[in-house]
């Protein structure tokens, strides 16, 4: 029955060949999302990650880290113009 089917229409009855594009993919994004679970950071960067909020906008109480002094700066600026 195979024999009396046109060319093409064998081609059909192949996969596309894209198995493995496929698992390649799948193990990549596994071993990158392994990676990023792992959390990080340790010591070396904690004080960047935990800011004081030690700036307070006089008018509206908003806080800002104390990294962000020319945030909080503009910030008044924006939002306060006329105070």
């Amino acid at each position: 029955s195979f024999a009396r089917l046109p060319f093409f229409a064998g081609l059909a009855i192949m996969g596309g060949g894209n198995a493995q594009k496929t698992a390649m993919a799948r193990a990549k994004n596994a071993a990158k999302a392994a990676s990023q679970g792992k959390g990080g950071g340790g010591n070396a960067g904690k004080e960047k990650r935990v800011n004081n909020m030690d700036l307070k906008c006089t008018i509206c109480m908003q806080c800002f880290p104390s990294t962000q002094v020319k945030g909080a700066q503009a910030h008044a600026e924006s939002k306060h113009p006329k105070s």
